[in-house]
């Protein structure tokens, strides 16, 4: 497996598009498009959100009863959520726009919103963009950069990856876009991402791949403890690639689920270091835990902390707070047995052991934590579990940026 230039399209088929639609900014991309040529299998997760915006209901009952998916459009600004049925309209009113244009059902077309919760979809600018989407639909990298840029709102860069990979004797690719930044504390999912492939794989496969990966990537991620009303993440496979169809675990199953983490693995962290007002991505890893989920949500219970996020901004190193975080996780260990270290690329330096504090330099701690990532380190002495967790500093832009969004 490669990682090689572009995004969602990179595989076979894939087309994509960005334009702008004026659906709330001005003179920016604000409306995507994702395209396949032929019809694809399709797999996704969604917001834990007991309220659900209407993109999050339309796609799931798509996900859940269609038998094939073609096309993704999405919009910035607004997130027609707490829309009622007018919500609900907008989105079958895309889906059939969407549709007559590319001549495909509109039980083949996917929507996804993301911004302002609680204003209605300008639905003739909406349907003005869909117009402009087909027609700006292309198969290059720009296309699908542009797409990226779309769909981005507090985002300060757009997030898109690409990888090549064997599966089944042949060349297979999977591209990927996805925004996050703010409001973000997933429970199977992501914000808003994207995934493409043409790869042949069975429906039932691709969702059990999907399901399993998020659990240790995309649920691992957070910048503010918010959970999403829009959070969604879609996978496309049109098997362009013809390999012979995935149906059941095996080598094929697990090249596909390894390039399927890989491009998780990079979106998530890309995210979780996109956090607004960030300076930095914050990344726990708890090793020597007594079981994976018990790993899990020590390293969660630490990225997720007000005051070990400030403690990074900070460049403070005041491991109580990291201890504290994992004290109050919910996960029993021994205070007495754990090891604690600070590590980037400047260094590592063992801070706290079995107990009380390293003989440590502050000078060296503080420019450790200076980096633009920085690894905090945990180890339990209690198994061979371990887990990675990724967030970000909490600085004063956050309260700026989300004390005005509306405005």
């Amino acid at each position: 497996m490669k990682q090689i230039t572009g995004g969602v399209t990179a595989a076979k088929g894939f087309e994509a598009a960005g334009v702008e639609a004026a659906v709330k900014y001005q003179n920016r991309k604000d409306m995507a498009l994702v395209y396949s040529t032929v019809p694809c299998r399709v797999a996704g997760t969604f917001t834990s959100n007991v309220v659900k915006a209407a993109p999050v209901l339309w796609d799931r009952n798509i996900v859940d009863h269609s038998p094939y998916a073609q096309a993704v459009v999405v919009n910035s600004g607004v997130a027609n959520a707490c829309t009622g049925k007018q919500g609900m309209d907008c989105c079958k009113a895309e889906a059939e726009c969407l549709g007559s244009l590319l001549e495909i059902p509109e039980s083949a077309v996917l929507v996804a919103s993301t911004g302002v919760i609680g204003a209605q979809l300008p639905i003739d600018r909406i349907k003005a963009g869909i117009e402009k989407l087909a027609a700006a639909k292309k198969d290059t990298p720009e296309a699908g950069t542009n797409a990226a840029k779309a769909i981005m709102t507090t985002d300060t860069v757009h997030k898109e990856i690409a990888v090549q990979f064997q599966v089944g004797g042949v060349t297979a690719v999977m591209g990927a876009m996805c925004k996050g930044s703010g409001m973000i504390h997933p429970n199977m999912c992501t914000m808003l991402g994207f995934i493409t492939t043409d790869v042949n794989i069975s429906k039932e496969m691709l969702q059990k791949a999907l399901s399993a990966d998020v659990v240790d990537t995309f649920n691992m991620i957070s910048v503010d403890g918010d959970t999403s009303t829009n959070d969604t993440l879609l996978v496309l496979a049109n098997g362009l690639a013809g390999n012979e169809e995935i149906t059941e675990e095996g080598p094929d199953y697990e090249a596909f689920c390894e390039a399927l983490h890989f491009i998780t693995t990079y979106l998530a962290r890309k995210m979780a270091g996109d956090g607004e007002g960030a300076t930095c991505l914050f990344e726990a890893k708890v090793v020597g835990a007594a079981s994976k989920e018990e790993a899990r949500i020590l390293a969660k219970s630490v990225i997720c902390s007000s005051l070990s996020k400030a403690a990074i901004f900070g460049h403070d190193a005041n491991f109580g707070r990291f201890l504290c975080a994992l004290g109050y996780s919910g996960a029993k260990f021994d205070p007495e047995n754990v090891d604690l270290y600070f590590k980037s690329r400047s260094g590592e330096i063992h801070i706290f052991s079995r107990g009380a504090a390293c003989d440590y330099s502050e000078e060296e701690a503080t420019k450790i934590l200076s980096d633009p990532e920085v690894t905090v380190l945990a180890d339990m002495h209690m198994g061979e579990a371990e887990a990675v967790a990724w967030g970000c500093d909490l600085s004063y832009d956050y309260v700026k940026i989300n004390a005005d969004y509306r405005s």
